[in-house]
């Protein structure tokens, strides 16, 4: 008997899953409403330059071979990474630099400019990361956790213990930092889980271990080409891709998922996993009836993440400031999350992510030129800001912070897209435009997120960054790889 799914969006979750079940003889078809797969990460061509319109630091790369060795394949065949030395740069408002490194007296040498104290305390950092890292991996992201017992074991526990949920990450590297650069430097990692650090659990600290030294990565063409080769390979494996068509409901009978409903026909299966946002699917594309542990007022009680500004540049000059990956600080780092999470508005001074892969991986751009893709924080979406009529006022205010920093010549005649947090919610239908679904601002949203396997519907399934494990590439490739192979396993 040939199992049959259908799966609910192209992003790099959904993908997994296909590649897992179609690689043990599921039938499987996956929907996406975008013209291309993808989700929230697309690739943009425009005047000779290309960029990647998502996420663009690459880590954990581990994860993704998984997911070709599952379909029986070599990633070197589909996929080229290449990893970062330096990691990235990050350029401080006293004009401090630290391009992170794997060398740890180099890094202790650089923070040693600004704080002897700080770069004595860095290797004890890196272990207590290191730790951290080792139990979020034994317990927490390689497995599912749908039972109550899951979550209540001993073990569990024990570990939830270990990794001091009460403590937020600033409280953490507040023990061994006491330098506002040091602070802002690793203190943004909550962000890549779209949090503060303020109230994210110190468990996220992690990711200097995962960076610094297990390595950042680039890719060949772009990030985008993960996306093109999970596509090639899951339909090597016989799986279906239908783009430009959107799923508008999920048909339940009797309790079970029976299929999809979509604006070009109905799609006939016992078993529908949705990469698309959990809080979304479930106000959008079920019956309120249908999900009584899912009521409106419980959607409500999830704080969305952070969402972003983004704005394409392609600028006819090179800067010597800029790595593959840099970030500029502003002299009050904390500011913006209290303007992002308290007051819900886009930060008047955020800190400013710049890619340029065009540093690292000639053609993409034209010879002389830069592909610039500058990110700012930004609020998901409320009442407070409406994007379609602050679009450009802000965009000059990110301009204006740049050219502070000494990236002159960008001016709005280079910029050639601008996307936001509202343009988020319309590609793709994340909740209030978040991009990393909920926020992890507290013990419940890091380690309680909304189920993998819905608790009203049999047989529907959520994989993504707004359930379990989290957010983040590599954690949403390993959640449509977790519940491929457990629905395979369980025949649920």
């Amino acid at each position: 008997m040939t199992h049959q799914a259908v799966i609910i969006g192209a992003g790099l979750g959904g993908l997994s899953c296909a590649i897992t079940l179609a690689s043990k003889g599921w039938k499987v078809t996956v929907l996406e409403r975008q013209h291309t797969p993808g989700g929230k990460l697309q690739r943009i061509q425009q005047g000779g330059y290309i960029f990647d319109r998502g996420p663009s630091t690459i880590t954990m790369p581990h994860v993704f071979r998984g997911i070709f060795e599952q379909g029986g394949a070599k990633m070197e065949d589909y996929v080229s990474l290449y990893e970062l030395e330096p990691r990235s740069r990050s350029i401080f408002a006293d004009g401090s630099v630290v391009d992170m490194t794997r060398d740890v007296e180099k890094m202790k040498d650089q923070i040693s400019t600004f704080s002897p104290s700080d770069a004595l305390q860095y290797e004890n950092f890196l272990r207590e990361s290191a730790e951290l890292y080792q139990l979020s991996e034994e317990h927490f992201l390689n497995r599912l956790l749908l039972h109550w017992r899951d979550k209540a074991s001993p073990s569990m526990l024990r570990s939830l213990l270990r990794v001091r949920p009460m403590t937020s990450l600033k409280s953490l590297l507040s023990r061994y930092f006491n330098h506002p650069n040091t602070l802002a430097m690793i203190g943004r990692y909550s962000t890549y889980v779209g949090s503060s650090p303020h109230q994210a659990p110190s468990i996220f600290a992690m990711l200097g271990h995962v960076e610094a030294e297990m390595g950042v990565y680039g890719v060949r063409g772009g990030t985008y080409s993960i996306v093109e080769g999970m596509v090639k390979l899951a339909k090597e494996l016989g799986a279906e891709l239908v783009t430009g068509t959107e799923v508008k409901h999920i048909v339940v009978k009797g309790g079970r998922a029976a299929g999809v409903e979509t604006d070009s026909g109905y799609y006939k299966a016992d078993t529908v996993i949705s990469n698309g946002d959990v809080l979304t699917v479930n106000r959008t594309l079920l019956d309120e009836a249908d999900r009584p542990s899912m009521r409106n007022e419980k959607i409500s009680s999830y704080e969305p993440s952070l969402s972003g500004f983004v704005l394409l540049a392609g600028v006819p000059r090179q800067y010597n400031r800029l790595l593959h990956h840099t970030v500029f600080f502003p002299e009050q780092y904390g500011r913006e999350f209290q303007e992002i999470f308290m007051d819900k508005q886009p930060p008047e001074h955020p800190a400013l992510y710049v890619c340029h892969s065009g540093y690292s991986e000639s053609g993409m751009a034209p010879d002389g030129c830069s592909n610039l893709f500058i990110l700012a924080n930004a609020p998901y979406l409320s009442p407070l800001t409406n994007w379609n009529r602050e679009t450009e006022a802000y965009g000059e205010k990110v301009l204006a912070d740049l050219k502070s920093y000494g990236l002159t010549d960008i001016d709005q005649n280079q910029v050639l897209l601008h996307y936001t947090p509202q343009d988020i919610a319309d590609d793709t239908l994340a909740h209030k435009g978040a991009i990393y679904g909920i926020s992890s601002n507290s013990i419940r949203q890091t380690f309680f997120r909304p189920g993998n396997r819905s608790k009203d519907v049999k047989g529907l399934w959520f994989v993504g960054g707004a359930t379990h494990p989290s957010g983040g590439m590599p954690i949403v490739t390993l959640s449509g790889r977790l519940v491929g192979e457990y629905i395979d396993s369980h025949k649920v």
